[in-house]
């Protein structure tokens, strides 16, 4: 699908909800540490969409 010229449709999302996540899990620190949250969710799903 991806001819090696940029992102595709699969990576973006990936980056887009770690983003997210990552960003909400700064906004209250009580969630948990952020980057591991942020790597965690982009982990899984990176294993749910292979």
């Amino acid at each position: 699908m991806n001819n090696g010229n940029g992102l595709d449709l699969r990576t973006a999302l990936l980056l887009l909800v770690g983003g997210a996540t990552t960003y909400i899990a700064l906004l209250h620190p009580t969630v948990g540490v952020a980057l591991l949250v942020g790597v965690g969710i982009v982990g899984l799903l990176h294993l749910l969409l292979k």
